[in-house]
């Protein structure tokens, strides 16, 4: 970048201000979109598409289809204590939406996870189920009252999201055939149309549980759509339905239709 100096102090050139306040913005709201870019600054839309392709080579944003949004790569996962206490209301509001698509007589796989665990918690009740999972804190939340059909995954424990993984798990998740699958997922990419979690061992279960199950059911708060995680489980396209609450509104707008189609949001 190019500066006009006075002295000995350098002076930001327009470009490199507009940049600036352009980083300090995605900080605040994480998403922004061209049209509210070119509306704030009075500036064409080369100019911001050259502006956000700066920022994005200097590591400092990431594009998309319809704006930009920040850097904030997942590379190791929370513990679940940590994960519980955020968006608890959205995740709330996206777990009565899955509970609605999950019927009398459905044998549904529950990923370990802060959002499938509120699913679980609003199954409470529901008898005529067949529920599997590998998270040890929604095997313990189903196993509070009696009535269901549940079985409990093994394998390699990780204390860090309380759950069963490797092999041994992925051999007996093939056991059986499944209605619905209720995902979780560490980050959704809409530019490059992809769900993903932080390590290979994560997604190579939740591969595991997809081969298994008619349908998958992706649950993933706003704040999902913010994150870069390395580990790709699968295409947007390739599961039923991606979940989430309004905060990811204007990314998914700014998405293309075939992928639009995929989302629900819940109230």
């Amino acid at each position: 970048m190019r500066h006009s100096v006075t002295g000995s102090r350098p002076l930001l050139t327009q470009a490199e201000d507009r940049q600036a306040k352009i980083v300090e913005l995605l900080r605040e709201c994480n998403f922004l979109d061209l049209r509210t870019l070119i509306e704030r600054f009075d500036v064409s839309v080369a100019t911001i598409r050259r502006d956000l392709g700066d920022l994005e080579g200097a590591g400092l944003l990431r594009r998309t289809h319809g704006g930009a949004v920040s850097v904030n790569q997942v590379a190791q996962d929370k513990t679940n204590a940590a994960r519980s206490v955020l968006n608890q209301e959205e995740k709330a509001a996206i777990a009565a939406v899955v509970s609605g698509m999950i019927v009398d007589g459905d044998t549904v796989i529950l990923d370990a996870g802060t959002t499938a665990l509120e699913v679980a918690r609003k199954l409470a009740g529901r008898k005529n189920l067949t529920v599997i999972s590998n998270g040890l804190d929604i095997v313990a939340e189903l196993t509070r009252e009696e009535g269901r059909s549940i079985y409990s995954v093994g394998g390699e424990y990780t204390g860090t999201n309380r759950s069963f993984r490797g092999p041994l798990a992925e051999q007996f998740i093939r056991q059986f055939n499944v209605d619905k699958l209720i995902l979780n997922a560490a980050s959704i990419d809409v530019d490059r149309g992809l769900v993903c979690t932080v390590e290979p061992v994560n997604a190579s279960i939740a591969r595991v549980m997809m081969e298994v199950s008619r349908r998958v059911i992706v649950v993933a708060d706003h704040s999902k759509f913010t994150k870069s995680s390395m580990s790709v489980v699968s295409k947007i396209e390739d599961v039923g339905v991606i979940v989430t609450d309004r905060g990811a509104k204007s990314i998914i707008d700014a998405a293309p239709e075939k992928l639009r189609k995929k989302f629900v949001m819940a109230d």
